[in-house]
């Protein structure tokens, strides 16, 4: 059985890196285009260049698409888990403690389930294990000759 579990593994990881990398591209998408409810609900955007919601919203959709995608995944992980626990500390933090008294539910999960990624890499159906494959070929030495 945990044979079965272990070999599915990278196939769960990989699952799970397009469903949050979804997830958080989303919620960059809201605040950026109105859409899926808009920014906070309300469905209108953020006005461009506000600090620091309009940048969480473009980070949010830029590194959840690379994250969806599994491209540069470890990176694109770690900086949206650090726009993430930003938003946690400066703007929910400062009003209770506990995530659930601040409304900071989704900052934290959302900085802790990247920061998993930043650990685990992309795992399957990701972009960066296709490029990592070919430039691996790339740098295969080609057969020696054999001299008869």
């Amino acid at each position: 059985m945990i044979g079965r579990l272990n070999s599915a593994q990278p196939y769960a990881l990989g699952l799970y890196r397009i469903v949050v990398g979804l997830l958080f591209l989303c919620h960059g998408a809201a605040s950026l285009f109105g859409v899926l409810g808009g920014a906070a609900g309300t469905g209108g955007t953020l006005d461009a260049g506000t600090w620091p919601g309009w940048y969480a919203a473009v980070i949010q959709l830029v590194g959840g698409a690379f994250v969806l995608l599994g491209l540069g995944t470890r990176v694109a992980a770690f900086l949206a888990a650090g726009s993430m626990a930003y938003a946690y500390f400066k703007v929910h933090q400062p009003n209770a403690l506990w995530p659930i008294e601040n409304g900071g539910e989704a900052a934290a999960m959302f900085c802790w389930a990247l920061l998993l990624l930043v650990f685990t890499g992309s795992g399957a159906f990701g972009l960066d294990r296709l490029f990592a494959k070919r430039s691996a070929e790339e740098r295969k030495p080609a057969a020696e000759p054999v001299t008869v």
